[in-house]
């Protein structure tokens, strides 16, 4: 057969590349000891074995769990505030407040109900708003504190004396997540939540210590109803131009109070595995882009995931109930304090007052740019 001058050029060009890479091969390059990976290690897992850098199965495996631990310990930690507000949720409901009934302290908080945070010495109006059939009309009570936050604690917004109606009671719009209907041009202080479900929290100060009264002046001015597209707030010039409906007035109605004093409720999350079921549970609950996607990622690590069942195996089990006791132990350790030089100490670093608020702002990002001293000048102004 004739070699045409092609593949001459061809068979040239592949001995050359041989060549190139067996001269390649037989050269050796000193490793820097910082970049190599011993074939034995010593770690706080034990002995971990490679061969060449690669893991043997039962170093692999160990790696894997403790992977899957240190995801379950942030999902622990990091979806504790949604399995806290469905445990507030399910604990209201068992104590016979339902969805948009307020719960009132007339004699204020005792020992019988079961808060994380709740004090005994201040007068409360709580409920659980349910914006799945629409958006609802809150009108807030003057000489009060509160917020609405969503079911992951997301901040919605304040009403009363940190709010727009600075204490004064106003109307307040919660829109539903994905909602597109009309919005009023005015009249209402508007505010749209991330999921179905939304916590209202209020605070009144007492009377010459009584809390009777604020409960009178609560019972009597919140309202909680639905709101009427086109209807107050909705200008008939709007209408005429095409930009929104009419509808009928909204009539105001008050919500069944339900007397919080001596109820025996519970609303503390667990702490032995039905934890995880109920992280499940809140996730399956609400749209999957309520979360954080760093959140969500750590959730899915461990098999949480929106629209998927959650079965973990023997192996996983065993590993998130481990993951579970360190991270109610750590959680509860920070919350006493953190560490004197993360600046908790609200007096220095031997003080057991904690400045839980301000130590780099309410996301832990940006360090306050003042004093205590100074912002409590500047709030009192």
């Amino acid at each position: 057969m004739k070699i045409t001058q092609p593949q001459k050029y061809i068979a040239a060009l592949l001995a050359l590349i041989v060549t190139t890479m067996t001269a390649s091969a037989q050269q050796t390059t000193d490793m820097p000891k910082s970049i190599m990976t011993p074939d034995r290690i010593e770690s706080r897992l034990g002995t971990l074995n490679f061969k060449d850098g690669v893991a043997e199965n039962a170093t692999a495996q160990k790696l894997f769990d403790e992977i899957d631990y240190v995801h379950a310990f942030d999902a622990f930690v990091n979806g504790y505030a949604a399995v806290n507000q469905l445990s507030l949720l399910k604990g209201f409901r068992a104590a016979g407040v339902n969805d948009n009934d307020v719960l009132v302290t007339p004699g204020l908080m005792d020992s019988k109900s079961l808060f994380l945070t709740a004090n005994a010495d201040t007068y409360y109006f709580w409920a659980y708003l349910d914006l799945t059939k629409g958006p609802l009309v809150i009108e807030t009570p003057p000489d009060s504190l509160g917020i609405f936050d969503d079911m992951w604690w997301n901040w919605i917004g304040d009403f009363g004396f940190p709010g727009p109606d600075r204490g004064q009671g106003g109307k307040y719009l919660l829109l539903p997540p994905g909602y597109n209907g009309d919005v009023p041009e005015g009249g209402y202080y508007v505010r749209r939540s991330r999921t179905t479900y939304v916590a209202l929290v209020g605070r009144a100060f007492l009377q010459n210590n009584d809390p009777k009264p604020v409960d009178e002046v609560v019972k009597k001015t919140l309202k909680i109803y639905p709101y009427v597209p086109g209807g107050e707030g909705s200008s008939i010039a709007g209408y005429l131009a095409g930009k929104a409906s009419l509808g009928a007035l909204a009539k105001p109605a008050s919500p069944r109070f339900v007397e919080g004093t001596g109820k025996m409720m519970n609303t503390v999350p667990p702490a032995d595995f039905s934890y995880f079921e109920m992280l499940n549970e809140a996730v399956q609950m609400q749209a999957a882009d309520v979360m954080d996607p760093e959140i969500a990622g750590q959730l899915a690590a461990i098999g949480i995931v929106k629209g998927k069942p959650f079965n973990p195996d023997a192996r996983m089990k065993k590993i998130l109930a481990e993951a579970l006791v360190v991270g109610n132990a750590a959680m509860r350790t920070m919350s006493i304090g953190g560490r004197p030089s993360e600046g908790f100490g609200y007096y220095g670093a031997d003080s057991q007052w904690i400045n839980g608020l301000w130590v780099g702002g309410h996301e832990f990002m940006t360090p306050p740019g003042r004093n205590h001293e100074g912002r409590t000048q500047a709030l009192s102004q």
